[in-house]
């Protein structure tokens, strides 16, 4: 994930390439280090305001303001019920650079669906894995930092103490978000996905323990801003299945056609509780519309779907599938047994048990609001949780010529948690 670099501004640009592919290694470090003279006066209250502030002695995630308007690094981290992520970015011009990242299974929902508690050893992975992260965000110096905590931590009966536990042993504190939230990060993370012209989208984020789910409605406009997107949502639901719930309610192993119809057809029944769930079924009828799908679960269809040896995010994240291609790439999967799935180095041994059910919710999304096309989103929380702090800061707002609206960004900047932070940009 390092070197990864993600456009967020221009979505017009956006093509079914992932942004890797564009060339970056001029650009970007023209632009991180492109800062247009500043006149004499702003340099010298900016030297006073740096000469009064201590030197040593820093926490890992503030940032001497002197040098981090240079390394302008973001940090986003997002535990959920199957994996923990991290993400380090700089902001480039029209989008973010990723810096450094981390990724691991950890499955804290294991068996929380049957007993309603973290059990010890899905506690213990998780704390190795966030002992890790703090040590990637400690390394690069990250000034501004938001780590959250979904679905598991906030159903778990013994949430409370692993959260105290995390910061006795791990020396952080994470933010436990509610569903709300959650849903618009992932619609804040993938926005540049949804194609210009449309007069809306539906944006799913299928996760372990939960499922959210967005109707974006332009038919009033669209925001330019990409950390505004979420403001368009019309409707939003989260469901209370995931694919560790499901995979742990009807056997994500042993998958046959009839238990995988069962599968949607469980998933259907939430769906119905959607609110506006038939004026979105008009809406699709009478406007252009697609899906986008942000979760492993279609990222490893795309995977199938374009016969990849081994997963390759370049061709994933960003591709448009039709709805044909998606029925019959899940028809594959379906009839492949598990050790098979466990074979395929697009799908592995620590997903084999998940991806049907990942698959099961997925076919309920589609079969509740028919679209002919999906867009395949290999991002999510982390990048809007890196777009929200980067529009915050007005990152992609800056003007490129020197003036008065210059000088007083400088004065803003000398805030010390507003110069570095870990964030990606996906607009």
């Amino acid at each position: 994930m390092v070197d990864d670099v993600r456009p967020v501004v221009d979505e017009q640009s956006q093509g079914s390439k992932s942004p890797k592919n564009r060339p970056h290694s001029d650009a970007d470090a023209s632009e991180v280090a492109k800062h247009p003279p500043q006149p004499k006066s702003a340099e010298k209250k900016r030297a006073r305001k740096s000469n009064n502030k201590p030197h040593g002695g820093r926490k890992p995630n503030s940032a001497n303001p002197s040098t981090s308007s240079r390394s302008g690094l973001y940090g986003a981290l997002d535990l959920g019920t199957n994996n923990c992520r991290l993400l380090l970015a700089r902001p480039t011009a029209a989008g973010f650079k990723v810096v450094d990242g981390f990724s691991r299974i950890v499955r804290l929902g294991e068996g929380l669906s049957q007993t309603g508690r973290l059990s010890q050893e899905a506690m213990d992975r998780t704390i190795d894995a966030l002992r890790a992260c703090k040590s990637k965000i400690e390394n690069q110096n990250v000034a501004k930092v938001r780590l959250i905590a979904t679905e598991a931590c906030r159903s778990a009966e013994n949430a409370a103490g692993f959260l105290s536990r995390i910061e006795t042993e791990v020396g952080i504190s994470l933010e436990v978000v509610d569903r709300q939230t959650e849903a618009q990060l992932a619609v804040t993370g993938c926005a540049d996905l949804v194609e210009p012209g449309v007069a809306g989208a539906i944006i799913f984020d299928i996760g372990g323990g939960s499922s959210e789910l967005a109707w974006l409605d332009f038919r009033g406009g669209r925001p330019k801003s990409p950390g505004k997107m979420a403001s368009s949502i019309r409707s939003w639901q989260s469901l209370p299945v995931g694919v560790v719930s499901i995979a742990e309610k009807f056997d994500g192993v042993n998958v046959t056609p009839e238990s995988f119809e069962e599968m949607v057809a469980y998933v259907a029944s939430h769906l119905k509780k959607f609110k506006g769930r038939d004026k979105l079924k008009r809406t699709l009828e009478e406007h252009p519309m697609h899906l986008v799908g942000t979760s492993g679960t279609v990222t490893t269809l795309a995977g199938l779907h374009l016969g990849l040896e081994r997963y390759d995010r370049s061709k994933v994240d960003g591709l448009w599938m039709r709805s044909e291609q998606i029925a019959d790439t899940m028809r594959v999967l379906i009839n492949m047994d598990y050790e098979k799935r466990k074979a395929n180095a697009c799908i592995g041994k620590e997903r084999a048990d998940l991806v049907l059910p990942g698959c099961a919710i997925f076919e309920a999304i589609r079969r509740e609001w028919p679209c002919d096309r999906v867009r395949v989103a290999d991002r999510g929380l982390r990048e809007g949780i890196l777009i929200s702090l980067m529009s915050q800061d007005r990152v992609w707002s800056r003007p490129a010529s020197s003036g008065p609206r210059r000088r007083r960004k400088s004065k803003l900047k000398s805030e010390p948690m507003r110069q570095s932070s870990n964030q990606r940009t996906v607009s």
